[in-house]
C-alpha cells in the first residue's frame, strides 16, 4: 500500500475520509445501542452483572480476535468489496437484538456486531490513513471521532426511543446499518478504481526504518501496556457506569444515560484533538499526557458528589481519549508499510481488552460493590509512566 498512499500524499481527499468517518459513526452508535441496552436487558432477563459482562465479552472478543487478522491479510491483498459487508453483520445483530427472547440470542447478536466491527475497522482506517494526504494524525483523528461521537450518540437514542418504546423499537436502527451499506459501496469502489496498486496479490514494498526489531517489538509491548490501562478503564465506564450512577446515586435510568452521553461526548471531543496536536507536536508528548494527565481525575471520581462525579468525567473523557489516535499512528510509524495489521492489532487490542475486562470486573461488582471496581480501576492510569521507554521523534526518523 505504500506505492497506494505515496501516489495522493500531496492533497487530502476530504469526501473520502467524511464517507469512513460517517460510516465509523453509524457502525459504532449501533454498538452503543447494545451497551446502553444494558439496564433494560438486566431488568427484563434478570441478568447479574456477570452475564452483563459476557454480553460484552462476546462483542469485543468476537472484534478482537478477528481485526488483526484481516488486517494482516489486507496489508497483502487488499478488500475494497469487505467494507459493506461489515454493516451488513452489524444488520444482522440488530435483527437478532431486536427479536430477541432469550440470554442466548442476545450474545449471538453481540457476536454478529462484533464480527461487523472487525470487517470495517481495518480497511476503513487504511482508507483513512491513504485519503490523509499525509496528515495522517488528523485523518485518524477524524476517523476515530466519528465512531467516538457514535457512541455517546447510542446512550441518548436508548434512553429517548428504545427504553420508553420497548426492545423491539432498536429494529427501526437497521436503517442505519443499509445506509452505512451504501456509503461503503461507494467507498469501496473509489478504493478499488483510485487508490489499489496494479499488483495487489504480490507483497508490497516496505519503507526502512532505523530502529532496531527489538526497539520496535519493546515499543509495541509498551504501547499495548498503555492500551491496557485505557481501555480497561474505558470497559468500566461503557459496561458499568450508568449502574454506577443508579446504584450509588440513585438516579434515573434515562437520567443515568445522559450523564453517560457527557462523559462519550468529552470522549469524542478529546479524540479529535489528539492526531492534529500529536502531528504538531509529536505522538509521544500527546501519549505522555493523554494517559498520566488523567490519574488524578480518576483517583477522585470515586470519593466525588454526583455533581463532581460528572463533573469529572468531562477531563477524564478529554484526556484520556487523546491517547488513541496518537498511539495509532504511532504503531504505524513504528512499522511503516503494515498499516491494516497495526490498525487492527490496535482497535481488536481495544475491544479484546474491553470484553476481556468487562467479565471480571462484572463479578468482581456482583461480590463487592461498583463502588469498588471504580475504586481499583482509578489507579489504572499510573501505567502511564511506561511511555519514558519510547523512542522520541529524533529517533523515529526514517533510514
Amino acid at each position: 500500500m505504500a506505492r497506494a498512499e505515496n501516489r495522493i500524499a500531496s492533497s487530502t481527499v476530504f469526501s473520502v475520509l467524511i464517507a469512513v468517518t460517517a460510516c465509523h459513526l453509524m457502525n459504532d452508535t449501533l454498538q452503543a445501542l447494545l451497551l446502553a441496552m444494558y439496564p433494560m436487558l438486566r431488568d427484563s432477563y434478570a441478568l447479574t452483572f456477570g452475564q452483563i459482562g459476557m454480553i460484552t465479552l462476546v462483542f469485543q472478543v468476537t472484534a478482537s480476535i478477528l481485526q488483526p487478522l484481516i488486517g494482516h491479510y489486507t496489508d497483502r491483498r487488499p478488500l475494497p468489496y469487505s467494507l459493506p459487508i461489515a454493516p451488513a453483520f452489524t444488520l444482522l445483530g440488530i435483527v437478532l437484538l431486536g427479536m430477541a427472547t432469550s440470554y442466548p440470542i442476545i450474545l449471538l447478536a453481540a457476536g454478529a456486531i462484533g464480527i461487523g466491527s472487525a470487517i470495517f475497522h481495518p480497511e476503513a482506517s487504511r482508507v483513512a490513513r491513504i485519503a490523509s494526504g499525509g496528515r495522517f494524525g488528523m485523518a485518524q483523528s477524524l476517523f476515530q471521532v466519528g465512531g467516538n461521537i457514535g457512541s455517546s450518540i447510542g446512550p441518548l437514542l436508548a434512553a429517548w426511543i428504545i427504553l420508553p418504546h420497548g426492545q423491539s423499537t432498536v429494529l427501526w436502527f437497521g436503517a442505519i446499518a443499509l445506509t452505512a451499506v451504501g456509503v461503503l459501496s461507494g467507498v469501496g469502489r473509489w478504493y478499488s478504481r483510485h487508490l489499489r496498486p496494479k499488483n495487489t496479490g504480490r507483497s508490497m514494498p516496505v519503507a526502512g526504518h532505523n530502529l532496531s526489531s527489538r526497539t520496535i517489538s519493546l515499543s509495541l509491548l509498551i504501547l499495548l501496556a498503555l492500551m491496557f490501562s485505557k481501555f480497561v478503564y474505558t470497559s468500566a465506564f461503557s459496561s458499568f457506569y450508568t449502574f454506577y450512577l443508579i446504584d450509588h446515586f440513585h438516579v434515573g435510568v434515562q437520567d443515568a444515560q445522559i450523564y453517560l452521553f457527557v462523559y462519550l461526548g468529552a470522549f469524542a471531543i478529546g479524540t479529535f484533538a489528539g492526531g492534529p496536536i500529536g502531528d504538531r507536536i509529536g505522538r509521544k508528548a500527546v501519549i505522555w499526557f493523554s494517559i498520566l494527565g488523567a490519574l488524578p481525575f480518576t483517583l477522585a471520581l470515586p470519593f466525588a458528589s454526583l455533581f463532581w462525579t460528572v463533573a469529572l468525567t468531562v477531563p477524564i473523557g478529554l484526556i484520556l481519549a487523546s491517547a488513541f489516535s496518537a498511539m495509532v499512528v504511532y504503531a504505524q510509524e513504528l512499522l511503516p508499510g503494515r498499516v491494516g495489521m497495526i490498525s487492527g492489532l490496535f482497535f481488536g487490542t481495544a475491544f479484546g481488552i474491553a470484553g476481556l475486562a468487562a467479565v471480571p470486573l462484572g463479578f468482581l461488582a456482583d461480590h463487592t460493590s461498583i463502588t469498588f471496581v471504580f475504586q481499583l480501576c482509578s489507579v489504572l492510569p499510573a501505567i502511564g509512566l511506561l511511555t519514558i521507554f519510547l523512542p522520541g521523534a529524533e529517533r523515529m526518523k526514517a533510514a
